[in-house]
């Protein structure tokens, strides 16, 4: 492993965990208010669990879209350029579902990419050639097996069937793009 693919992969983590996780970070909920201007505190129409996990899986969406869009551009490979546009139509789809399911729940749905997962970005969006290409591939294999882990759980949670049912009809399209990214490692 090359030396400068660490950091990657270590903030690919970062990225993959925020999918999806539901460590309760309001500070993204809170800078959203006030940028977005809509809707009301999550917690006054939803478990907490349920909200975090929606604002977590529109903020990863946004970073997916931005590195799909990367990846059309930047990638070396048709592959690399196809697999791009794959990320930008189905988690564009994923998002617009997501925010849905959000403002029925009142919960704030945010329009920014989190820290991490920006640094992951301008990471792997720093290389070119063949190199972005990998980096690219590895971050997304790490990105989607983690979120495929953080979907499972929430498709098994007590947190309402609107928001459990999206997990499951998410989890086929995260499948794919893992299978999808894996070849590229290849």
């Amino acid at each position: 492993m090359k030396p400068k693919l660490i950091p990657v992969l270590a903030l690919a983590g970062g990225l993959s965990l925020a999918m999806a996780t539901c460590s309760g970070n309001d500070s993204a909920t809170d800078t959203n208010a006030t940028a977005t201007g809509t809707a009301t505190p999550a917690a006054a129409a939803t478990p907490d669990h349920a909200s975090q996990f929606l604002t977590d899986v529109i903020q990863t969406n946004n970073a997916e879209i931005k590195f799909g869009q990367a990846a059309q551009s930047t990638g070396s490979t048709q592959a690399v350029r196809d697999f791009g546009k794959m990320l930008v139509d189905d988690h564009t789809k994923a998002n617009a579902q997501a925010s849905e399911i959000a403002k029925a729940l009142n919960v704030i749905v945010p329009t920014s990419i989190k820290p991490d997962d920006m640094a992951t970005y301008n990471m792997v969006t720093g290389m070119k050639g063949a190199g972005f290409d990998k980096d690219f591939a590895d971050a997304m294999v790490k990105g989607h097996q983690n979120a495929i882990d953080k979907f499972r759980k929430e498709a098994d949670s007590g947190d309402p069937a609107q928001v459990t049912d999206f997990a499951k009809q998410t989890l086929p399209t995260l499948k794919k793009h893992l299978e999808t990214a894996k070849s590229l490692q290849k």
